[in-house]
């Protein structure tokens, strides 16, 4: 016979338990929204204008708990109707400084966070489909931004989707005992697996929101472009996507899982160290600490989330996979902006600071080749010639090299450079800072769509490129062909080096900054035979090169 305590007990995890599921299902006479059926169940979003909006829809199932750092498994179906009107929270990150450029805090995060969101007309068909990886360092952000609000692209007949991935340690730590554990005897690269289940639940649902599954755009900036430079090189992504846009990539060298290589420690052994700093006792203890300490503490001694060349999701370093020819051979747009590290003044270097000093440090660094590399990055202005070194080393041989690989291996490549500066950004000294493009390519120019200390767009031209860009990139995800009424028709790169100069009247020009690519191609080539690291090693800051 139960007690009146018991009752009271029973009646109060009835209470709970109803209450959970009127959160994640209601009855449909309580949702009046657009209603789509996928594999798991139903959902209901909201109408919003011309277009049908459906938020926070998992994808996959969080590992989370004891089942911290594995793969993302299929979700299970729900019951009933899931409410699909509010954003999913964003994935666990370390906190960013107020006066951070990019401070942009998520409302709410959770490390059960793998959602993702779709916008789209309700009268399309076979539409093309853009899947949007967003950016921030594989540190932080999250799909709910205000800035990748995905109405434009849909209000064009695009089915635009959004996604968050597990960030920071809980989404890219490499540790032998992970490995141990691993099927395939690998570990790292969680987010990177969080994008390509993904991208698989849109190739078996998107159908349902109008998409075309085999008309499938992947797409990001930053942390969002590289993610889709490692898609393109992944096997495990083969076939789930048919273009990419690659807004300022880079291609640095990563760690390998075992192997010390080009001056990095293995992924393992950074995982090993971590552990270490922490005094953390193996991957049980870890797993057991709350999400956001680890996450946080991880973030504050220096743990720098990346892909992990395993073998098997990433089988080599990325620049050997686009040498080699083994990625996917799909039509690229990608580009980078010319004021790039602007915003990222923490990597140049102190060092050298007149012209006088600035020379001598080229000439001892680079010897046979110290009169080219002054001839491209002249003395004449040492703060503008160090950020132009640093932007070109990061994104620019980055972008142009992926370009190259392209239309080497018969694919049609469109390269940009991002020139556009707007009043408010040129106050600031912040023209075609990183990540700048991204206001106009969205149609987000409003103060309430940008982060609190992003210089807002107020210049004369700003809807115009914003129209034209929005009109290149639905153009190229529909056909392949960026093309705009109001814009230049745009030639692939070729074997002209064409590219497009995103400025107050966008123009098609040939090889960007002369010399730039050869320059630093040679450049990691030999830091590459010397075993040496080549990202930010470079310029008046770089070791001396053998």
């Amino acid at each position: 016979m139960r007690t009146d305590t018991q009752y009271v007990t029973l009646a109060v995890l009835l209470m709970v338990v109803s209450a959970w599921l009127v959160a994640c299902a209601r009855p449909v006479d309580h949702l009046t929204g657009p209603a789509v059926e996928v594999e798991q169940g139903q959902l209901v979003g909201v109408h919003e204008g011309e277009v049908d909006v459906f938020r926070g829809i998992p994808y996959a199932a969080a590992p989370i708990g004891e089942r911290r750092w594995t793969a993302p498994s299929r979700r299970v179906a729900w019951e009933g109707v899931r409410d699909a009107t509010e954003f999913g929270p964003s994935c666990i990150q370390p906190e960013v400084p107020a006066s951070s450029l990019y401070y942009d805090p998520p409302v709410e995060t959770s490390e059960d966070c793998l959602t993702l969101n779709i916008w789209a007309r309700p009268d399309v068909a076979k539409a093309p489909v853009i899947v949007w990886i967003h950016g921030g360092s594989l540190r932080i952000g999250g799909s709910d931004q205000p800035m990748y609000d995905g109405s434009e692209f849909a209000g064009r007949g695009v089915v635009f989707v959004s996604m968050n991935y597990r960030l920071g340690v809980l989404g890219w730590l490499a540790h032998p005992d992970l490995s141990a554990e691993s099927e395939d005897s690998v570990a790292g690269n969680y987010g990177l697996l969080d994008q390509i289940a993904a991208l698989k639940w849109v190739r078996a649902n998107i159908s349902a929101f109008g998409g075309d599954p085999d008309n499938v755009t992947v797409m990001g900036e930053s942390a969002g472009a590289l993610s889709t430079t490692y898609l393109l090189a992944s096997p495990a992504a083969e076939g789930l996507f048919q273009k990419a846009i690659i807004e300022s990539t880079n291609s640095r060298n990563f760690p390998e899982l075992r192997a010390s290589s080009f001056g990095l420690p293995s992924a393992e052994a950074l995982g090993t160290r971590l552990f270490e700093e922490l005094k953390i006792e193996g991957v049980e203890a870890a797993r057991g600490m709350d999400a956001q300490n680890i996450t946080s503490q991880a973030s504050r001694i220096g743990f720098a989330p990346q892909g992990t060349i395993d073998g098997k999701t990433l089988p080599m370093q990325i620049i050997e996979s686009f040498g080699e020819g083994a990625f996917a051979k799909v039509p690229i747009l990608a580009g980078f902006n010319s004021g790039e590290v602007r915003a990222q003044r923490i990597f140049l270097p102190r060092a050298a600071s007149t012209p006088e000093a600035y020379e001598a440090a080229i000439t001892e660094r680079y010897g046979d080749i110290s009169d080219e590399m002054l001839a491209l990055y002249p003395s004449d202005d040492v703060e503008a010639a160090k950020l132009a070194t640093l932007r070109d080393a990061i994104y620019g041989w980055a972008t142009e090299r992926v370009a190259r690989s392209a239309t080497e291996a018969g694919q049609p490549a469109f390269m940009y450079v991002f020139d556009y500066c707007y009043p408010n950004a040129r106050e600031a000294d912040l023209c075609a800072f990183h990540a700048s493009e991204l206001p106009f390519v969205f149609g987000a120019l409003d103060a309430d769509s940008l982060p609190p200390n992003w210089p807002v767009p107020d210049g004369e031209h700003d809807r115009d490129v914003s129209n034209i860009l929005l009109d290149y990139w639905t153009s190229f995800a529909a056909t392949g062909q960026p093309e705009s009424r109001d814009g230049p028709a745009w030639a692939a790169y070729g074997t002209e080096e064409n590219y497009l100069r995103i400025a107050s009247d966008p123009e098609i020009l040939t090889d960007p900054y002369p010399g730039m690519f050869e320059m630093h191609e040679q450049l990691v080539q030999q830091r590459k035979q010397n075993d040496e690291s080549w990202f930010l090693n470079i310029g008046v800051g770089a070791k001396p090169l053998e």
